[in-house]
């Protein structure tokens, strides 16, 4: 879930903080889990339980008014329904709660983000219910962006020795991740990812390994099985078209690949069984 203050002041109480946060316009915080939170004009405030109101029953954006007698704010909610099963070590690395202060003058891409989707829900215009997700999608992706440039500088102003955050903003190992999320099917070897980054084989590997937390090919292994997965979730393309584009010449040994990696056959991942439970 995520919270933006557009106007005025709150706190967010959530387990994932120890203490109270408070929040000035412009904030965004980011619960990568949802975990359980409230938002209040007072940590004191006794909490109350809301349900958006939607105009139209169909669409996702909604409002809810909780009127009072303390300063008037605006916020900006929204969620994500992401897929817990084969998460992204990036996201792993995520805290729960991810504060992105306004005061800190950073991050503008985000900030004129923010800007655009006031707008748009301000004004229902046409095509806002088109325009207000794909923003959302994107916000996402600018969080991610503002909290990899926050973490791969630490507090003193020196380079992160290690992570994923850090592993993306390294020219030399960014360029090696780059060319294996884009091209899976590739029959990348050690050797060819070193050139592309400009180091040589030992050293392009120990560092991959340190900054990524796993070998070169063992981290390619995971994105193509990963690609694989949601190709057959997400099209209808034949199990042999599938190995194809995640590099296997052969459906037999993609197959065999999957079900090692996934514990089930790739047949039975796309169109999984149903359970029938006798009562």
């Amino acid at each position: 879930m995520f919270h933006v203050v557009m106007q005025g002041t709150c706190w967010l109480l959530s387990d994932g903080a120890a203490t109270p946060l408070a929040l000035g316009p412009g904030d965004v915080v980011f619960l990568r889990n949802g975990s359980a939170h409230a938002l209040a004009d007072n940590p004191a405030t006794a909490q109350v339980e809301f349900v958006p109101e939607r105009a139209d029953p169909s669409s996702t954006i909604g409002q809810v008014r909780i009127d009072g007698s303390g300063a008037h704010s605006v916020l900006l909610c929204g969620a994500y329904e992401l897929d817990r099963t084969r998460s992204h070590p990036l996201m792993n690395e995520l805290p729960d709660l991810v504060h992105l202060p306004a005061r800190s003058a950073k991050h503008s891409e985000l900030r004129h983000l923010i800007d655009l989707l006031a707008t748009e829900l301000a004004g229902r215009r046409p095509g806002g219910d088109g325009i207000v997700p794909a923003l959302i999608d994107a916000m996402l992706l600018y969080i991610l962006r503002a909290w990899i440039d926050d973490r791969s500088v630490t507090e003193t102003g020196d380079r992160a020795s290690s992570g994923w955050a850090l592993a993306l903003t390294d020219p030399a190992i960014g360029r090696a991740l780059q060319g294996i999320h884009a091209q899976p099917a590739h029959p990348w070897t050690v050797h060819e990812l070193a050139a592309r980054s400009g180091l040589s084989r030992s050293v392009f590997a120990q560092r991959f390994t340190t900054l990524v937390g796993e070998p070169p090919l063992t981290y390619l292994s995971w994105w193509r099985m990963t690609t694989a997965g949601r190709l057959l979730r997400e099209s209808d393309a034949p199990l042999s078209a599938v190995a194809r584009r995640v590099g296997y010449t052969s459906e037999f040994a993609f197959a065999k690949a999957f079900k090692r990696e996934y514990g089930t056959p790739p047949g039975r991942y796309r169109h999984p069984i149903a359970r029938v439970q006798q009562v």
